[in-house]
C-alpha cells in the first residue's frame, strides 16, 4: 500500500504545468518497478557527467520527467534509491528519497505582529530575534532551493523558487516600510514580504500597531484576506506554511486547513511558561494579556501542525530543573473556562530540534579586519563611548578603559535588562572595574505606546539615579541597522568586552549567538535555550539572572582571570566561534527544515483521512471558545 501511495504521490508532482519525475506511460506501481531498472541501465552507459538535457527525452519515452538529477551520474544515484525502496521499503530509504526529490517550489513563512521590516524595526515593541530569524531563514531557504533545483536539473527549465514572508501592513507606519504591500527582501532573487492589512474596525486600533497580547480579534479575516493575496502572488497556491510564534501559527493552521498543504510551527517563545502560573490566573490577567485567547490559540496550532520544528530541546520537554515550553500544555487547567488532561504528546514525531544560524555575512568574527569598514567602525565607536548626543545616548563613561559588560534586547520584563543594571548597581566592585552600556530602542516614554516597555523604561532610570550610576553607564536609545548592529558586536571585541544576556527566559537567543560568533565571551540565562547553545565554562557562562550577587561574582571573577591571564579572555573567544561555525549555521537549519517539510509532506498525502478526525475537533475549539472570546475583545477595541 505504501509503494501504492508513492507511485500516486510522484504521479502528481508539477511546476507551473511542468510535469515533473514521472509520467502517464507509467501507469501503475508495477510499472514504476519495471521502469525505474530500465532507466537506471539506460543512464549507465552513458558518460557519468552528461547533462541531463542529452537525454531528456529519450528517458521521457520511458515515463519519467525532469526532477532525478543534471547529470547522468546524479539521475542514476536517484533512481538507485528509489529501486532499493521499492524492492525493500524502510524509513531510511525512504527518508533518504523523499529528501532528494523536488517538492517544495513555494513557501510562506508566518509572522504577524510587531513591526516587519528590514529597516528601522528592531527595539521597537515587539519587535526583535523573530524578524531576524525569519528574515536570515527566508534567504537561506531560496538558496538551498536553488542548489536543489541545480543538482535536480531544473534550473535549466525557468524553475525558481519563490519565498513570501507574510506579515501585517500597518498604515501609520512611523517612518518604516511597514505600510508597502510587497518589499523585496535583501539578498534574494524572488523573496518578498508581502503585508497585509487587518480589515478595518476602530481606526484608532487598525490604522497603527497593535500588541502582540490585543491582535486575536482580527486574524481569522486576516487568513481569509491574506489568502487571496498569496495566491495571486504565487499565481497558484503555497507548498508549505511556516508559522512563527502564536498568532503567525494560528494564521498557519487556517490557511493550511482551507489550502490543504503542509504547515510547520515554530514557537519562539510560548507566553504560557514565561509567566509562571499564568492558567491559573488567567482572569486576572487577562485584562492585559488575553492569555485565554493565545492559550487556546496555541493548542490549536500545536495539534494541527504536520510538524512542529523547535531550536532547542529542553523547549520540547524542559529539564530537570524547569518545564519545557510544550510540556507546560499538555495537562494544565484555566479555571471556570476549560481544563486540558491531554493538550499535546511530547514524544509524538511531529517534534523536531532544528537550530537557526546566525547570517555570517553580518555576524563575524571581530579579528577578521579584512571584511569590516573602518569609517563604521569609527563612527561607532564613537557612539558606543563618547557621542554627547540626549537625543541618541544617556550617561556616559567617567573611566572608558574599563572592561566592558555589554548587552543589546528590548526592554520588556522578560527581557530584563534593568535586571542587569540592578545587578551592576549593587555591586561596587562590579561598577569599580567595568562599564555597563545597554542598547535598548528607546529613551523616552513619551516615544512609547507599549505598557511594558514604559514601565521597564522607568525601571531603568530609577535603578541609574539610586545607586548613581550617571558615569558609569551607556544607554543607547537607537535603533541600528543589521550592519551597524554587527559591527557593533566587533568594536565591543576590539576593547575585550563581555556580552551578557540576563533575560528571565530565553527560548533560543539569536544574540547568543551573534555575540559569541563575532568573538565575545558570553554571560547567558540559564532558563531556556542558552543551556543547549552554551558549554558552560567552556566556551560561555551561565548566570542566575534571578541572583544578582552570584551574577556579579561570576563577572568579576572572569574579569580577575582576564587580568591574571591576558590570554584567557582570547581562549574563550575562539572557543565561543568555534561553537556556532560548527552547530549553528542556516545551511545546516534549511538544510534539514525542506527535508523535513517533504517527509511531513508525504506523510500528510499518506495520511490524511487519519487526521480529519482530529482536526474537526480542533476547529470546534475555534468556533465555540475561541472566536467568541475573540468577538468580546473586538468589542472593546471598537470603543478605545
Amino acid at each position: 500500500q505504501t509503494l501504492e501511495l508513492l507511485y500516486e504521490f510522484l504521479s502528481l508532482h508539477q511546476y507551473n504545468g511542468l510535469q515533473l519525475l514521472i509520467n502517464q506511460r507509467i501507469k501503475n506501481r508495477r510499472e514504476l518497478s519495471q521502469k525505474v531498472k530500465q532507466a537506471i541501465s539506460f543512464v549507465g552507459d552513458r558518460p557519468p557527467e552528461e547533462p541531463f538535457d542529452n537525454f531528456r527525452f529519450d528517458l521521457q519515452i520511458l515515463g519519467f520527467e525532469p526532477g532525478w538529477g543534471n547529470t547522468a551520474s546524479r539521475v542514476r544515484e536517484t533512481l538507485e534509491i528509489l529501486d532499493e525502496l521499492i524492492d525493500s521499503p524502510n524509513d531510511a530509504v525512504l527518508e533518504s528519497f523523499i529528501s532528494r526529490i523536488p517538492m517544495i517550489f513555494r513557501i510562506v513563512l508566518v509572522s504577524i505582529h510587531g513591526w516587519f521590516g528590514q529597516e528601522g524595526v528592531l527595539g521597537r515593541p515587539d519587535t526583535g530575534g523573530q524578524v531576524v530569524y525569519v528574515l536570515d531563514q527566508a534567504r537561506s531557504l531560496e538558496k538551498q532551493l536553488q542548489e536543489e533545483f541545480k543538482l535536480a536539473g531544473l534550473d535549466t527549465l525557468g524553475v525558481n523558487p519563490k519565498v513570501l514572508i507574510l506579515s501585517r501592513l500597518i498604515p501609520n507606519a512611523d517612518g518604516t516600510r511597514c505600510n508597502e504591500r510587497l518589499e523585496k527582501i535583501y539578498g534574494t532573487d524572488n523573496g518578498w514580504i508581502l503585508r497585509v492589512p487587518f480589515r478595518e474596525q476602530n481606526p484608532n486600533m487598525t490604522q497603527n500597531w497593535i500588541s502582540r497580547f490585543e491582535i486575536w480579534p482580527y486574524l481569522e479575516t486576516y487568513a481569509i484576506d491574506a489568502e487571496r493575496e498569496l495566491l495571486a502572488e504565487f499565481q497558484g497556491k503555497p507548498d508549505l506554511i511556516v508559522g512563527n510564534y502564536s498568532d503567525g501559527n494560528l494564521v498557519a493552521f487556517l490557511l493550511a486547513r482551507r489550502l490543504k498543504v503542509t504547515q510547520c510551527n515554530v514557537a519562539h517563545a510560548l507566553e504560557k511558561s514565561k509567566y509562571l502560573f499564568s492558567n491559573l490566573y488567567w482572569q486576572d490577567l487577562d485584562p492585559q494579556y488575553h492569555f485565554s485567547l493565545q492559550f487556546t490559540a496555541d493548542l490549536i496550532a500545536m495539534n494541527a501542525a504536520n510538524f512542529i520544528v523547535s531550536s532547542t530541546y529542553q523547549e520540547i520537554v524542559g529539564t530537570a530543573d524547569s518545564v519545557g515550553q510544550y510540556e507546560s500544555y499538555a495537562c494544565f487547567t484555566m479555571p471556570d473556562l476549560y481544563h486540558v488532561v491531554n493538550g499535546i504528546e511530547l514524544f509524538s514525531p511531529k517534534f523536531n530540534v532544528v537550530p537557526p544560524g546566525v547570517n555570517e555575512a553580518v555576524y563575524f568574527p571581530y579579528t577578521r579586519t579584512e571584511d569590516r569598514i573602518q569609517s563604521n567602525r569609527e563612527r561607532l565607536e564613537e557612539l558606543l563611548f563618547t557621542l554627547d548626543d540626549p537625543a541618541q545616548v544617556f550617561g556616559k563613561l567617567e573611566d572608558p578603559s574599563k572592561q566592558i559588560l555589554f548587552s543589546v534586547a528590548r526592554l520588556d520584563r522578560i527581557k530584563n535588562l534593568t535586571g542587569l543594571a540592578e545587578c551592576f548597581g549593587q555591586s561596587p566592585e562590579l561598577q569599580e572595574r567595568c562599564n555597563l552600556i545597554l542598547v535598548a530602542g528607546k529613551l523616552r516614554t513619551e516615544e512609547s505606546n507599549d505598557t511594558e516597555e514604559i514601565s521597564e523604561m522607568q525601571k531603568l532610570y530609577g535603578i541609574i539615579e539610586q545607586y548613581n550610576l550617571y558615569n558609569k553607564i551607556r544607554w543607547l536609545g537607537v535603533r541600528l541597522s543589521k550592519t551597524d548592529s554587527g559591527e557593533l558586536y566587533r568594536v565591543i571585541g576590539d576593547h575585550k568586552g563581555i556580552f551578557v544576556q540576563p533575560a528571565l527566559f530565553e527560548a533560543f537567543g539569536l544574540t547568543i549567538l551573534e555575540a559569541m560568533v563575532s568573538g565575545l565571551p558570553t554571560f547567558a540565562t540559564q532558563f531556556g535555550g542558552p543551556l543547549e547553545i552554551i558549554q558552560d565554562k567552556v566556551n560561555g557562562f551561565y548566570i542566575n539572572p534571578t541572583n544578582l550577587e552570584e551574577t556579579a561574582q561570576k563577572l568579576l571573577d572572569f574579569v580577575s582571570k582576564h587580568e591574571q591571564n591576558p590570554h584567557y579572555w582570547d581562549e574563550i573567544s575562539q572557543r565561543a566561534i568555534e561553537r556556532v561555525y560548527t552547530t549553528y549555521t542556516w545551511k545546516i537549519h534549511t538544510t534539514r527544515l525542506l527535508s523535513l517539510s517533504k517527509i511531513y509532506g508525504f506523510w500528510n498525502y499518506t495520511s490524511k483521512e487519519n487526521r480529519e478526525d482530529m482536526l474537526r475537533y480542533l476547529e470546534a475549539l475555534f468556533y465555540l471558545i475561541y472566536k467568541p472570546r475573540a468577538q468580546v475583545l473586538l468589542e472593546q477595541h471598537r470603543d478605545r
